[in-house]
């Protein structure tokens, strides 16, 4: 499936936040699990993940360090603020009021199509 570019837009704060919050870590490691989260329908690249590392950086939501990770290897990694905590439970908060309100008018579109409601 491809999902609208917006959406995705609207999603990566939050799901980057959250994976985030689970334990500090680095950027191949959030791209692997925001694919194991979706099911493997979210593959964001390089190119969309760190830019949105940086301003969440700079909008003081996360820190970073460089460190060596199991394989030897240099990389940055990422740990939550608590400004960041803050921001990710508002933003839990909106989602959960989107995510009810389009249940509803799903439900109840169903509903209607169950009723096979027609229009002269």
């Amino acid at each position: 499936m491809n999902l609208s570019k917006d959406l995705m837009a609207a999603s990566s704060t939050p799901l980057v936040l959250g994976v985030i919050a689970e334990g500090e870590t680095y950027g191949y490691e959030i791209v692997k699990r925001v694919e194991e989260l979706s099911g493997g329908e979210l593959q964001w690249t390089d190119g969309m993940l760190y830019p949105l590392l940086h301003r969440l950086e700079k909008q003081g939501y996360l820190l970073s360090r460089w460190r060596v990770g199991d394989s030897n290897r240099k990389r940055k990694y990422y740990a939550v603020t608590e400004e960041g905590r803050k921001t990710l439970c508002e933003q839990q908060q909106q989602w959960q009021i989107i995510n009810q309100a389009l249940n509803k008018i799903w439900r109840d579109m169903q509903r209607s199509d169950n009723n096979d409601v027609q229009f002269a």
